[in-house]
């Protein structure tokens, strides 16, 4: 689990770092516009900081990804690319053009949802099967 938690912690830190400091330029990658009006660069901000707060949980939780603390992180981190990928997916189905960085995005946070998903059915991941490591 240590992999998936230090990668998803360099994307996620990376992309709200991204969100914080240049939120229109994100949004014009994604979704194909930038964010004009001054609430929709807050609100993206506050995603950013968001992304950051999650990433530095992942990066945190892979010092003893065999934890239940990192099991539960990376079960929040399924429901959120889970979410992304939805809410991402829905934009490009949309009938507005769409930025260039959707549909990677959208393939990541697919990828992303599965690699958490498998990560957590592992048997030498399970802390409560009993075996000490």
């Amino acid at each position: 689990m240590k992999p998936l938690l230090i990668m998803t912690a360099v994307l996620e830190a990376g992309i709200g770092i991204g969100l914080l400091a240049v939120p229109s330029v994100v949004a014009q990658l994604l979704l194909g516009a930038p964010l004009d009006a001054p609430v929709a660069l807050t609100v993206a901000r506050v995603a950013g900081a968001a992304l950051l707060a999650l990433g530095v949980a992942c990066w945190l939780a892979a010092s003893d990804a065999q934890s239940r603390a990192a099991r539960g992180v990376v079960s929040a981190m399924v429901l959120y690319n889970f979410g992304a990928m939805f809410v991402l997916g829905a934009a490009g189905l949309g009938p507005r053009p769409v930025g260039i960085a959707l549909w990677p995005a959208v393939i990541l946070h697919a990828a992303m949802t599965v690699w958490c998903v498998t990560s957590l059915f592992r048997k030498s991941a399970n802390p409560f099967s009993g075996n000490p490591h």
